[in-house]
């Protein structure tokens, strides 16, 4: 099943932007505006990190994270297997598939973000291309003082200006940048090295912090032209090779094959306190591959493949037995994770007529066994998630709170009325009993909406046309956790069928919403959850093509918590308004939940060597690896 990727350098915290207008006051040359700031204490205190729930545990002038270690060899190379393929290396555009390594939110191994989002703590954000940053008591506005030495490939400083540009451009580019800084007023420049963000709100706490999350864009390059003298586009797919500033630049590739990455040995950041112990691989190759099939064997035989974060419960308990495991070669390690686990569900098309009665919706979920899986397919390893927001204090449990009353009550009449007295439940199929009970509601409820059974056919009543249903995969290992469900539904006289189709089409389909069932885990959410909801789940994505509103929501009720969240004046209200989004779309039946694992089974061959610990929030950093023989030959192999 698809599953968030493992090529960019640490999950992001995905938020989306908001931002406050200055009002009428006169126009000011740059350096007036300067001189203003500067002279205004209101303009807020400088600092080199932010944080959003806790204040850091590092100081100003810590010079690495805890768990990396700073004497890692450098050198060696990391071999991973992809999925797939690709056909282009610009990341900010639907069109095309990017190759791996490049990501369309953050910087991936090529581009630096303004700010570095930590590992190692929740909400946590420190200086990366800005060197600090200073924001108002009302959050009106943010401003960032670029690190006098940061610079791209080419040895050109990054500056204002490619700050400037690269936020007009993504936000031309991509739905997703687009309503990450929808709130964004004015963008300028206020000192030779400082640009300011105006935002037309205030109040939203988050909006200073997630500007951190803007990719930097080399403004020169993207505007000169290519080796054959023609100008270079950015709003088109490139087979080009990009310039970058990130810990590592594209050596060579094979497009829809592979593609091999080197780290650049004068990367302005390399004596950063965030990239000190990191990114410590020679080179990384990427060998793309047709299944998870073709993926699995080839860590298998080695040499392909150097780690992997199993997803297969049959493969965790029964197939590591091939000669490299047996020997100590590859070896094998559970982490527990704190981080949040987003929602993984059967997630339902709600632009489908079919899908938008709610009765509907609640019947398709009744008629799910979650626990017939869990024995047979997944050896009990699994559990059933029941929040967007699971493994956490986010998540909405029992009944409402007072804080989250204060939320839902102004929604009376909008929202189902049983959320308010009843506790959310999943069905639990304890028994032998427990099918033919759910089955039968889930049979009546269809019967409400308007379907009846002629003979073993499910018909809508007014039109005599039968209830079917398409799941969409892409890998033929999906076959395995869909059909159990799609033979459920059939005895409600549902017509299913799995359909599967190879990576790129897939992508297309999910990005133009061309699905009626998809089964897929959500993008990473994290403790401090915020304007990224909007993309998630808001009225104004819902037909924008690529945005990860997947579910086609368009409730304005949720629209409301979502501003809730995104204006909370304090940890407390932030808690108490995420758990009644959390409450308000479980209640509605938008998607019907499937598992989750509160730990990570990774498997690795041995010529890996890892800090004794790993990030405490994140529980993994793979660029804190390093190769074990670079220790003694550190140039990168081929």
């Amino acid at each position: 099943m698809p599953l968030p990727t493992r090529t960019a350098p640490l999950a992001c915290l995905v938020a989306m932007l908001m931002g406050l207008g200055l009002g009428a006051a006169p126009a000011q040359t740059g350096s007036e505006a300067a001189a203003s700031v500067a002279a205004d204490p209101a303009a807020g205190e400088w600092q080199e990190s932010d944080s959003l729930i806790a204040p850091s545990k590092y100081p100003p002038d810590f010079e690495h994270f805890d768990y990396v270690n700073p004497d890692a060899p450098k050198g060696g190379q990391l071999n991973e297997t992809v999925v797939g393929t690709f056909d282009s290396f610009n990341p900010f555009v639907v069109r095309g598939t990017p190759a791996a390594g490049l990501a369309a939110f953050g910087g991936g191994l090529l581009y630096d973000t303004l700010t570095e989002q930590s590992a190692d703590e929740p909400g946590v954000s420190h200086g990366l291309i800005a060197e600090a940053l200073r924001f108002p008591a009302d959050y009106s506005s943010v401003t960032l003082r670029l690190n006098p030495d940061a610079r791209w490939h080419d040895g050109e400083p990054i500056t204002v200006e490619d700050v400037i540009w690269s936020f007009e451009t993504l936000t031309q580019l991509h739905p997703q940048w687009t309503g990450y800084y929808k709130n964004v007023t004015k963008v300028e420049k206020t000192g030779e090295r400082e640009v300011t963000f105006t935002f037309d709100q205030t109040g939203n706490r988050e909006l200073p912090h997630i500007m951190g999350d803007l990719t930097v864009l080399p403004k020169h390059w993207w505007e000169g032209t290519d080796a054959a003298g023609n100008k270079r586009d950015i709003t088109q797919p490139t087979s080009e090779t990009p310039l970058g500033s990130g810990p590592y630049r594209i050596s060579r590739s094979s497009t829809g094959q592979w593609i091999e990455w080197e780290r650049v040995e004068d990367y302005w950041a390399r004596d950063h306190p965030t990239r000190v112990g990191r990114y410590n691989y020679g080179s990384i190759r990427y060998v793309y591959l047709r299944d998870s099939n073709a993926a699995w064997e080839a860590f298998k035989k080695g040499g392909l493949d150097d780690w992997r974060l199993e997803n297969m419960s049959r493969r965790w308990s029964e197939d590591y037995d091939f000669p490299a495991a047996q020997n100590g070669q590859v070896v094998r390690e559970t982490i527990e994770t704190e981080q949040v686990q987003s929602m993984q569900a059967y997630v339902l098309n709600n632009r489908l007529p079919k899908f938008q009665d709610r009765r509907v919706r609640k019947a398709l979920t009744l008629a799910y066994n979650f626990e017939e899986m869990n024995r047979t397919l997944f050896f009990g390893l699994y559990e059933r998630i029941a929040s967007y927001f699971e493994n956490s204090e986010l998540a909405a449990k029992g009944l409402p709170s007072e804080g989250e009353l204060k939320y839902l009550e102004p929604l009376r009449g909008q929202i189902p009325d049983e959320l308010f007295t009843e506790e959310f439940t999943l069905p639990v199929y304890g028994d032998t009993g427990s099918a033919r009970v759910y089955l039968r509601e889930a049979l009546g409820l269809l019967q409400e909406a308007g379907y009846e059974l002629r003979g073993t056919t499910l018909v809508n009543t007014a039109t005599g046309e039968p209830f079917t249903i398409e799941f969409l995969g892409n890998d033929p290992q999906d076959t395995r956790v869909l059909e159990p469900f799609a033979r459920q539904l059939e005895r409600l006289g549902i017509k299913t069928n799995v359909r599967i189709v190879d990576t790129n089409q897939y992508i297309e389909r999910m990005n133009n919403f061309d699905f009626e069932v998809v089964g897929m885990a959500y993008y990473p959410q994290s403790l401090s959850p915020g304007n990224e909801q909007r993309d998630f789940w808001s009225s104004t994505v819902a037909d924008v093509p690529g945005s990860r509103n997947y579910a086609g929501l368009k409730n304005p009720a949720i629209d409301r918590l979502i501003d809730a969240i995104v204006f909370a004046a304090d940890r407390d209200d932030l808690v108490a308004a995420t758990r009644a989004l959390d409450r308000v779309m479980l209640w509605e039946y938008y998607v019907v939940p499937q598992w989750y694992k509160s730990e990570d089974w990774l498997a690795y061959w041995d010529k890996l060597g890892m800090p004794e610990t790993g990030p405490a929030y994140a529980g993994l950093d793979p660029f804190s690896w390093w190769i074990t023989s670079a220790a003694e030959d550190t140039a990168p192999t081929n």
